[in-house]
């Protein structure tokens, strides 16, 4: 299972020792259609036609290491010690969303691992791979390639302070530090972060403009016809490679992968300026970032590839 803050996502994936998981049919539900993951595998269930695993390796959208999992972005609860009798199987194992979505980084081929900066070639067989996606939050975790295992380490990255680098920025940060207090890189790096630069650009050109969901200004950003929509997309792309050129220096990376939908639908602005110069400029440090592998991960369900990867990987052990 992959569980976010906006979609919940099942499969049933076959185990293998060799290789790498293979994921069935994908079943899909949006979170806010139920009441809880209960609600949401009884649906699967049915729409299986069959009764399901009796092991779930499920990645969740939060912490994982407390008896009650509270969602970052739904109001969906897990108990630990309960979901499993809840959902009437054996078994579970509970990942971080993007723990998961590091352990399906570890397993992509390399087709699947695009090149957008940096040296051409697979990554580093040793050593660490930042593994950053902004979605409904900002999901952060580091892949650790060590003597042939791979193991994953979960991070709140996403929740670090958000540090502004020029005017604009600042402005921003001091609006979303109005209503915030504090102000998470996920903030200004995320999908519904979209609409909080957009309307930081009209107020500073003194512009009104209609307010619109976030699928509708992400369309716009995306399209032609609307420069401070597409404005906007360009200063998420600028903080995206500033907030992930600092990740990358903190975890003392020797790689980057960037992961998920809203990513692949900006690819055109990942491999420009917009994001280099930004991820490229750390001081001293600028000749060692611009030497580090940067890959854009492509596949339709890395997370629930990840969950099933992270269990296999488990296993191993």
């Amino acid at each position: 299972m992959d569980l976010g803050g906006t979609n919940a996502r099942f499969a049933v994936a076959e185990l293998h020792d060799d290789r790498r998981p293979a994921l069935g049919q994908v079943h899909a539900y949006r979170t806010a259609d139920f009441s809880g993951l209960p609600a949401a595998w009884a649906a699967f269930a049915r729409d299986l036609g069959r009764a399901p695993p009796p092991i779930a390796s499920i990645a969740v959208a939060g912490p994982v290491d407390g008896a009650l999992i509270r969602f970052t972005n739904n109001d969906w609860t897990i108990r630990s010690a309960t979901i499993a009798q809840e959902l009437g199987i054996e078994r579970i194992a509970l990942h971080n969303d993007f723990a998961a979505m590091a352990a399906a980084v570890g397993v992509l081929d390399g087709d699947e691992l695009v090149p957008i900066g940096g040296p051409e070639g697979p990554l580093p067989a040793e050593g660490v791979t930042t593994v950053l996606g902004p979605g409904t939050g900002l999901g952060v975790a580091q892949l650790l390639r060590r003597r042939g295992r791979r193991i994953v380490l979960p991070t709140e990255g996403g929740h670090i302070d958000f540090a502004a680098l020029d005017g604009f920025e600042e402005t921003l940060l001091g609006r979303l530090r109005a209503r915030h207090r504090r102000v998470s890189v996920e903030r200004i790096v995320s999908g519904p972060a979209l609409a909080d630069i957009h309307e930081t650009l009209a107020m500073i050109d003194g512009r009104a403009i209609v307010p619109r969901d976030d699928a509708a200004l992400w369309q716009a950003a995306t399209g032609v016809g609307d420069p401070l929509a597409a404005q906007a997309l360009d200063r998420l792309t600028m903080a995206l490679g500033a907030v992930a050129g600092d990740l990358a220096l903190a975890h003392g990376a020797n790689a980057v992968v960037i992961t998920g939908g809203l990513a692949n639908r900006i690819e055109a602005r990942l491999r420009s300026p917009l994001f280099h110069d930004r991820f490229r400029a750390k001081g001293r440090f600028e000749a060692r970032m611009a030497q580090l592998p940067i890959r854009l991960a492509r596949h339709d369900q890395a997370g629930l590839l990840g969950a099933a990867a992270a269990y296999q990987e488990d296993e191993r052990t």
